[in-house]
């Protein structure tokens, strides 16, 4: 496990376009999936991963809480399977259904979405407006697998709510930390 933080993409970067399937359904889920919705969050997050896994209880009430409703939600989670089988689609699925999540959680195999996205770590998070701009991308919240702090949510939900209610986002985000993303052989990024 390498403790890495987000690559904190500029705020403002439109978000890539993707086309991935939801290991769940087995359908294509794209940014056109969420067409019209007033925000977007992107998560890049894993099975394996002890950060993730200390906070996989309240992405599922993110989910919960947030379903039907203008935040469209997508996980997606781009680790080699090959070398972490715990990450692979069929075990992904198995964690989708045993949480319940009400949003879809795709298996990025190329790992080029992960790369268009900047994505560093996991959990890593990616808010988008209406217009698919960046508004967020900090952490969850304080709470880290041996810190002791409550597991609640509250920056990301501060920047969810705040962007639903039209208000300004505060810029100063605090980078998430997790583990780093299981890049294939030859396929690490330089960002």
């Amino acid at each position: 496990m390498v403790l890495t933080p987000s690559t904190m993409l500029p705020l403002s970067t439109p978000a890539p376009p993707f086309q991935l399937p939801d290991v769940v359904s087995g359908e294509t889920i794209s940014l056109d999936t969420f067409a019209g919705k007033q925000a977007l969050l992107v998560m890049f997050i894993c099975r394996h991963c002890p950060f993730v896994k200390h906070i996989q209880h309240e992405l599922a009430r993110i989910g919960e809480d947030y379903a039907n409703t203008e935040l469209g939600i997508v996980a997606i989670s781009a680790n080699d399977a090959a070398n972490y089988p715990d990450d692979a689609p069929d075990k992904l699925k198995a964690l989708a259904q045993e949480l319940a999540f009400k949003f879809p959680l795709c298996y990025d195999e190329t790992q080029a979405v992960a790369k268009a996205y900047t994505a560093a770590c996991t959990p890593d998070f990616f808010l988008f407006d209406a217009e698919k701009r960046l508004v967020y991308r900090g952490q969850l919240d304080d709470s880290r697998p041996s810190n002791d702090k409550p597991v609640n949510g509250k920056d990301l939900r501060e920047a969810i709510a705040r962007l639903l209610a039209n208000q300004p986002i505060d810029t100063d985000q605090k980078p998430s930390i997790g583990c780093n993303i299981k890049w294939k052989s030859g396929n690490e990024p330089e960002y």
